[in-house]
Parts: structure tokens; C-alpha cells; sequence
């Protein structure tokens, strides 16, 4: 999903997968178990990103048909250029003004998305309009401001080495990131649904591995902040992450993302 705010504008699928589509696949591997959907539906992939969520849908739901929207032409390539089973095909589209009828599909479902558009009480709209009348929404977003530790842990080392980096976190802002917010959030587009804690491992096999995606272009806060500092802040951020993260004594790095899930069934006519 190419965002518009708060972490930046993703419109590159490469910068993307560096920095954080790494853990989207397996977090939808989670997720769609999870879901509970029937098989043999018509799924619908709302910012659909390069995939990710499609490809575990593919491979777990047993669907007849699964749509992926996203408004960016880069991720729309990637995905399509990725994934090659006949039942998927992916659309150019906005979450918030999706390109499809209204109960079109049996199951919708967003993936790291809510967060990122202008209007999320739009997009969960729309995501109700798409499915039918007995039919499965479900989405799932990080837990900023709690445990998405890759982030927590860098901004905690951010702000002790300079305070004036809490101007520069994002987290704060990201309220429906919250499970009674994210609950509200459909409950006021007449779906009711059950918010649970989705926890993915992130392994890091050493220091560099957590670190160097944090120093690549791209637009996400955390490598926009690296961007911003001199060379002794960056080393000074650096080392003082190395000492803070939970590193093992064959340096290994074992964090935890995680994600807050809701599901609901559209009511019936």
C-alpha cells in the first residue's frame, strides 16, 4: 500500500521489502488462519502492497478468485510480477473508493493498510460495501505505540541520544493502532468484530541485520531521522542500539512485532 502519511510515501516496492515487507508475508501467513474465512470465496485484497497478503490467502484459504487493489503502480508490478497463480489479478484503486460492486465478494480483507490512508472510517466503509450480506472483513495493523519493538527499540535509542527526536516519531499519531480504536473503527461502519493480539517473531541473525535497513533511502520515519544526522549521530544512534537491543551471545537479535487483528461477518438483509 503506498501510504500518504505518517511513515512517508511508499511508491517503491524495492525500499518497501528492505525495511518492513520482509515480516508481511509471514504475518499474513498468520492472519488468514486466523480470519476463519470459508473456502471457495471471492476475496478481495484491499492495498494489496507487492502481495504478501495475497500470496498467504493463495496458499492457505483455498479461494476461487482473489483481487488485489493498491493505488500504486509499483506495488500493482511487483505483485503481478510475482505472483503467477491464475486466481489472482491486481487493480489499480483506492481504498477509500474501491473499484468494485457492492457485495461482490465473500471475504475482505487489509493488510498494514488502515493506518495509511487519509480516511480510514472511508476505507473500512468501503471494505463493508464489498462484502456480501453473511460474508468475512478482516484487517490487521502494527501495534506502533505498543510492541512492534523494531520500531519501539529505535525510537526509545533515538530520543535518550537527542529528545528532540520525539518530534520525529511517528507512533503517537497512529491512534486507530490501538485495539479499542481499531475495534471502534468498523463497529462504526456496522460491523461488529473481535480484536485479538497478533504476535510475529523478528529474528535478526546480528546487529547489521537489524540496523542497515534503518540507513537506506526511504521513506519511512526511521530512516528518514537516520538521513537527517551527522555521521557521529548516526554512529552514536548506532552504538547506543547496540548496546539496548536483547542481542544473544551468538548475536542473534529476537524481537517481537505486534499486530492487532479484528474480524467480522457483515450482518444479513
Amino acid at each position: 500500500m503506498a501510504s500518504t502519511h505518517g511513515s512517508g510515501n511508499w511508491q517503491g516496492a524495492d525500499a518497501y521489502e528492505a525495511y518492513m515487507g520482509r515480516w508481511s508475508f509471514p504475518l499474513a501467513r498468520v492472519f488468514v488462519p486466523w480470519l476463519s474465512a470459508q473456502p471457495g470465496g471471492r476475496w478481495l485484497d484491499v492495498g494489496c502492497g507487492t502481495g504478501a497478503l495475497t500470496a498467504a490467502v493463495l496458499a492457505a484459504a483455498g479461494p476461487a478468485s482473489v483481487l488485489g487493489v493498491d493505488p500504486s503502480a509499483d506495488f500493482i508490478a511487483t505483485a503481478t510480477a510475482h505472483i503467477s497463480d491464475p486466481r489472482a489479478r491486481f487493480l489499480a484503486g483506492d481504498a477509500g473508493a474501491l473499484p468494485v460492486d457492492d457485495g461482490d465478494f465473500d471475504a475482505v480483507a487489509a493488510g498494514l493498510v488502515l493506518n495509511h490512508v487519509p480516511d480510514p472510517a472511508a476505507a473500512a466503509a468501503e471494505m463493508v460495501r464489498a462484502v456480501r450480506p453473511g460474508g468475512t472483513v478482516g484487517a490487521y495493523v502494527w501495534d506502533y505505540s505498543g510492541e512492534m519493538q523494531l520500531m519501539r527499540f529505535f525510537w526509545e535509542a533515538a530520543v535518550a541520544m537527542d529528545p528532540a527526536a520525539t518530534s520525529r516519531d511517528p507512533r503517537a499519531g497512529y491512534r486507530i493502532c490501538q485495539p479499542d480504536a481499531f475495534a471502534d473503527l468498523f463497529r462504526a461502519v456496522g460491523l461488529p468484530g473481535v480484536v485479538e493480539a497478533i504476535d510475529l517473531p523478528m529474528p535478526f541473525r546480528d546487529f547489521d541485520d537489524f540496523w542497515l535497513p534503518h540507513t537506506l533511502p526511504g521513506p519511512a520515519a526511521t530512516q528518514r531521522y537516520v538521513a537527517s544526522l551527522t555521521e557521529e549521530g548516526r554512529a552514536a544512534l548506532r552504538e547506543h542500539l547496540r548496546t539496548t537491543l536483547p542481542t544473544e551471545t551468538d548475536g542473534t537479535i529476537n524481537l517481537i512485532g505486534r499486530a492487532w487483528a479484528v474480524r467480522g461477518t457483515k450482518p444479513s438483509i
